[in-house]
């Protein structure tokens, strides 16, 4: 019964994430494009070295490339070292950590010469913010540590508020780091709470091979 259960969890959770993206994909195509004003575009630390335009800007992004690189690693080593038992689940988080290494490309890429034609580049990490608060409410979880959801949408939105206060930031450390150059290394932090969460889970409903162990023994 249990594993029944899972199994129709696990076939919504699929719909809706289907369903989702089948909807993202229809606005941005259906959607004009929105030109944004100039001032979207300029930062409070825009300072060049080694000529790298708005470095600091650009070089933390990095931390998202580590981040990536290792867990994209660590999942193809069959998903033992992260608890995971399942192929399609496995496939999720290879998407997962491909995306987090690929936001460190398209965020820096865009930082390089900020413009209307880059920015969707820039703001892809918003996306897992919007999903995980609604995944996480709208299906039991099936593992242990779920805590770690939420405080990833935390520092989601700590990232959101650093950015806003860019200049403000800026000029209370004595023009050191912007506001907006923390909102990148703090929105790193993000898939390093799901990479703990992921090697320290444990499944919450036994397995169905259990199941059928036990009923062969008895």
């Amino acid at each position: 019964m249990v594993w029944m259960v899972n199994q129709q969890v696990g076939r919504g959770r699929s719909r809706t994430w289907g369903v989702a993206l089948l909807c993202w994909l229809f606005i941005m195509l259906v959607t004009p494009k929105i030109p944004l004003s100039y001032r979207n575009h300029l930062y409070a630390d825009m300072r060049n070295f080694v000529g790298v335009p708005n470095t600091l800007n650009v070089i933390t992004n990095f931390p998202f490339l580590i981040v990536g690189v290792l867990g994209f690693v660590l999942c193809l080593g069959g998903g033992s070292f992260f608890n995971i038992r399942l192929p399609g689940e496995m496939w999720g988080w290879l998407l997962f950590y491909g995306g987090t290494a690929s936001v460190a490309f398209g965020s820096a890429y865009y930082h390089l010469r900020p413009d209307d034609n880059r920015v969707l580049l820039d703001t892809l990490p918003l996306i897992p913010c919007i999903a995980i608060p609604i995944m996480t409410f709208l299906f039991p979880p099936k593992y242990t540590h779920s805590r770690y959801w939420l405080w990833t949408v935390g520092v989601f939105i700590l990232a959101k508020m650093e950015a806003l206060a860019d200049m403000k930031i800026y000029r209370a450390n004595n023009y050191i780091i912007s506001g907006h150059s923390l909102e990148h290394l703090c929105s790193a932090i993000a898939p390093v709470l799901v990479t703990v969460m992921l090697m320290h889970r444990s499944c919450r409903f036994p397995r169905y091979s259990n199941f059928k162990v036990q009923n062969g023994n008895s």
